[in-house]
Order: structure tokens, then C-alpha cells, then sequence
């Protein structure tokens, strides 16, 4: 665990920076982001704060230890991650109330945001434990600002499953959303992921590539996506480093058409192509010819 770090914490700790302090509050959980790529999106805030806490909670503190050492912050770090968190809550509730501050940290980006500390933030509020966000970069609103698609209404949908049939499942459902649609996904898994997508949503919806944001090689690809994934397979080096996927939203459907993919997506999980159509087309009314054209991306 922890150890007791709320008895010398002082009602309200001020940090100085630039031309303003930062007040660190006690028995206050910080959820601090941290930069993405380039070190100089770490902001004086975020700095000052991860500075006068008590303690850091990190996802890998091999990690965020680098990164602290390198902005010269040595404040005590404790590993917090998807496989200790719940077992961790409860003593860390219990320092937070008796004075603590602490401060949740990734390992890049905004907390909480396809990382641990769900646990955490709904107890510290369910305890009374002030929450404070120190907002800074994010890879998913960074590839979005930047894919040129539309940015009124999105959703988030995180990493798709690893396997073939799972990812391919999860894109058919996601087949008739009419929101943009964000997706995480790693280098190694980017061209199969691509493969999918074209089959899913079809060989000309809008994609665009994401890649090492912030970074030397920061690179936005806008294309359709059959020809994203032909270019994928074909320059390996877009295979390599951190990688959003930014996807169009669907056209406007009927609402007839719109609760037969669903219902679709439903029926995918439990049965085969073939069958999951011709039970789609017998409730619905609508072809099974054209039904079975959406599975195969149509």
C-alpha cells in the first residue's frame, strides 16, 4: 500500500510557476494530463501540481518516472493500473479523507480517457473527496481536430478488439452510426483493422489516419476507406507508431433501415452471415439480398 502520507499535509500547499501559484488543496484527487508525444505540451500547471502532491499514481511508473525525472519532479510515485485499482481504492480513499493529495496520471494523454481510474474517481466522489481535472493533450480530440471530418457530433469508441471475428463484429454494429466515430488501434494490428472497415462500412466511406500526433513523424492521411487501407498495406511505415482512426458517420438512413442494422449487429453475434440476414429480412421486410450487402460492406 501506500504508507501514511496525511499527517504533515497543510490545510492549503502554494506552488509557484510563471506569473501564478497553484493551490493544492488537501484531501484533493488531481487527474493531471501528460504529454502525448511532445514534451513541451506539458503544461506549467500540470508540472506545479504533480510537484506539491503528496503522491503520484501511475499507470507504469517506469513510464511516468522518465517523465517526472526529466522535468526534475520527485515526488513519490505508486503504481495504479487496471489490475490493482480496485484492490487500491479503499486505502486510497481512506488517505485522501484524512488529508492527503494525490495526483492520477497516464501514461500519456488525459486520465481515464481508455485508461484506469474509473474506480477510483467514483468512490473519491462517492466519499465526498474533491475531484480537480488538469486538462492538457489528448490523442482522440488531437486526431479529430485534425481529420477534416465533421466535428459537431462524435463518439468515442476506444480500442477495437484484437481478433478478426470480434473487430469485425464490433465495426458491423458500429456500421450505421451517423456520428463520427473515433477509434484507437495499434500499428501492428492497423492494416487487419483497415481490412475490416472496408468490409464493414463499405470501400468508400471517409477515414482518416492519425498517427505519432505531436511527434516527428505526425502524419494525417483524409482518404476513402479502401484506399487507406490498400496505401497501409503497401508503405509499411504507416504500420508503425500510435495510431487513430477517425471515421466518417453513416449517410442519413430511414429509421426502418437504421433498427435493422441493429438489429443485424444483434443477430451477427449469435449466428452466421447468411442466417442472421434472412432473420433480419423476415422482420424487417427489407431485401435479404441488400441486408446480406451491408455484412459484406456494400
Amino acid at each position: 500500500m501506500c504508507g501514511n502520507v496525511g499527517a504533515e499535509v497543510s490545510d492549503m500547499a502554494e506552488v509557484s510557476g510563471g506569473d501564478a501559484g497553484v493551490s493544492i488543496e488537501r484531501g484533493t484527487l488531481y487527474l493531471v494530463a501528460t504529454p502525448i508525444g511532445n514534451l513541451g505540451d506539458f503544461s506549467p500547471r500540470a508540472r506545479q501540481v504533480l510537484a506539491a502532491v503528496d503522491r503520484v499514481l501511475a499507470e507504469d511508473t517506469r513510464v511516468s518516472r522518465r517523465l517526472l525525472s526529466h522535468f526534475g519532479i520527485t515526488t513519490p510515485l505508486l503504481a495504479c493500473h487496471e489490475h490493482n485499482e480496485e484492490r487500491l481504492v479503499p486505502e486510497l480513499i481512506r488517505q485522501l479523507r484524512e488529508g492527503a493529495s494525490l495526483a492520477l496520471i497516464p501514461d500519456a494523454g488525459m486520465p481515464l480517457v481508455s485508461d484506469p481510474g474509473y474506480r477510483l474517481v467514483r468512490a473519491a466522489h462517492q466519499s465526498g473527496v474533491p475531484v480537480r481535472v488538469v486538462p492538457g493533450p489528448s490523442a482522440p480530440l488531437a486526431a479529430l481536430a485534425g481529420s477534416g471530418l465533421p466535428t459537431d457530433r462524435f463518439t468515442f469508441e476506444g480500442f477495437l478488439p484484437a481478433r478478426h471475428g470480434p473487430r469485425l463484429r464490433r465495426l458491423q454494429a458500429l456500421a450505421g452510426e451517423p456520428r463520427t466515430l473515433i477509434l484507437l488501434e495499434t500499428g501492428r494490428r492497423l492494416a487487419d483493422a483497415l481490412e475490416d472497415l472496408v468490409r464493414a462500412f463499405g470501400p468508400q466511406r471517409e477515414v482518416c489516419l492519425a498517427r505519432e500526433l505531436t511527434k516527428v513523424h505526425e502524419t494525417f492521411i483524409l482518404s476513402t476507406s479502401a484506399e487507406l487501407s490498400r496505401r497501409v498495406r503497401e508503405e509499411p511505415e504507416q504500420q508503425r507508431g500510435e495510431v487513430v482512426l477517425v471515421v466518417a458517420g453513416a449517410p442519413e438512413e430511414t429509421g426502418d433501415e437504421g433498427r435493422a442494422r441493429e438489429a443485424l449487429a444483434l443477430a451477427l453475434e449469435h449466428l452466421p452471415a447468411s442466417r442472421a440476414a434472412a432473420l433480419v429480412s423476415r422482420l424487417t421486410g427489407i431485401p435479404r439480398s441488400r441486408i446480406y450487402g451491408w455484412i459484406q460492406g456494400d
